[in-house]
């Protein structure tokens, strides 16, 4: 049997060290930056839809308050007991999620059921609470297989029927692109966990037929492939978004155009406060902005991995690792697709698009980093083979 790999250091003993202000500094100033790419993009739409050009960036901050209270909550809280939270919190996500489909409770939009009803019209969208279940019931379910000495007693099959049943869920709301990031995320955590890819393998297989047949069976997913390789057509319908986003990120040029002055372009945006934001972003800062974001997301990356990296917990290890991959890899996809090199898609980017849900459950996720970071190992004298590789997991 080929041998399992990881990407963490598996040691018994911990300690706990202060917090990692560079990693605590980059998170704050990616949502900080969020907070201004929001004021910046949504004044116009805000006074014409709403009266109030603030509206967007109240409602952030509204959202962002609760945030912050999960995201103290899940950095100072004992992870023995975050362990213990992870059957309440998968199932709390579930009953939410179940919650869209029952008429007068969910909310309805271009035949999509992903929101349920909140008091002082407010919404909330389960999918973005269930990537950060996902990553906490498979770290957790994988550590305590990790403990398990009998080879034969060890499966990850349940791994595998939580990850359907977590992406079906979405997938029935008609969330495709949150489907296919929730099922991509559950096949990263299955590889860094050192579990057999055997598991894994038929139900890949299924997933990219099931894919291609719910795409073509849907005339917009459809077009929207269509329009992304035909990128000069449809230029008013399918490709307006892209095409208008491309006008402002060209149109920021080097330095951009600063706030408040010449930011036409983003206008011609519809709803550019939502996924469309980064070209908002790069109007008003223009290429140096550009940079200066993925620079900032880098270094988040680097600090949130090397983290997970070096943590002697398994759990602690693999949920932090899935976390920060979450953020990295959904601000990634967002840009592609601003910037015309993916279909479009719902993906937001977090920290940024505006969206309570995203910023509640991004804020917790960095409550977990930072908890994470926090651990570290006793023994300084370890090999450095011992440091990224640990004993092979005989799954069955």
């Amino acid at each position: 049997m080929i041998s399992q790999y990881t990407f963490y250091a598996n040691k018994p003993s911990q300690n706990f060290h202060k917090i990692d202000m560079w990693l605590l500094g980059s998170i704050l100033l990616l949502w900080g930056l969020g907070i201004f790419t929001l004021f910046i993009c949504s004044q116009n739409f805000g006074s014409r839809a709403f009266g109030d050009p603030m509206y967007f960036v109240k409602r952030q901050l509204i959202c962002s308050a609760f945030g912050f209270v999960l995201f103290l909550g899940f950095m100072f809280v004992d992870m023995k007991y975050i362990k213990l939270m992870v059957s309440v919190i998968v199932i709390f996500s579930l009953i939410l999620c179940f919650l869209t489909f029952i008429p007068g409770i969910s909310i309805i939009k271009n035949g999509a059921r992903r929101w349920i009803r909140l008091p002082g019209n407010f919404t909330f969208q389960p999918s973005e609470l269930v990537k950060f279940s996902l990553v906490l019931f498979l770290a957790n379910y994988f550590d305590k297989q990790d403990k398990i000495t009998d080879p034969e007693e060890k499966t990850v099959f349940p791994c595998v029927v939580a990850l359907v049943i977590f992406s079906g869920i979405v997938f029935a709301q008609k969330d495709f692109s949150t489907g296919i990031f929730i099922t991509l995320i559950g096949i990263l955590l299955f590889f860094v966990s050192g579990a057999k890819l055997v598991w894994i393998f038929p139900f890949a297989l299924l997933a990219i037929p099931t894919a291609i047949l719910m795409i073509t069976l849907n005339p917009y997913r459809l077009q929207r492939i269509i329009g992304w390789i035909s990128p000069d057509e449809f230029s008013t319908s399918i490709n307006y978004q892209s095409i208008n986003a491309k006008r402002a990120i060209s149109a920021g040029g080097i330095w951009g155009n600063g706030i408040g002055v010449g930011l036409s372009k983003i206008n011609s945006i519809p709803e550019v406060q939502a996924d469309y934001i980064f070209a908002g972003w790069a109007e008003a800062m223009g290429y140096f902005g550009v940079v200066l974001f993925f620079v900032l997301l880098v270094f988040f990356a680097y600090r949130g991995y090397k983290s997970s990296m070096q943590n002697p917990d398994k759990f602690t290890a693999l949920a932090s690792f899935g976390c920060v991959s979450i953020i990295v890899l959904q601000s990634l996809f967002n840009t592609m697709v601003v910037c015309g090199l993916l279909p479009t898609t719902g993906i937001n980017l977090p920290f940024f698009s505006m969206g309570g849900s995203s910023i509640i459950v991004t804020l917790a996720m960095c409550g977990f980093i930072i908890n994470a970071s926090r651990c570290e190992k006793i023994d300084e004298k370890i090999s450095e083979s011992d440091e990224i590789s640990i004993e092979s997991l005989s799954y069955l």
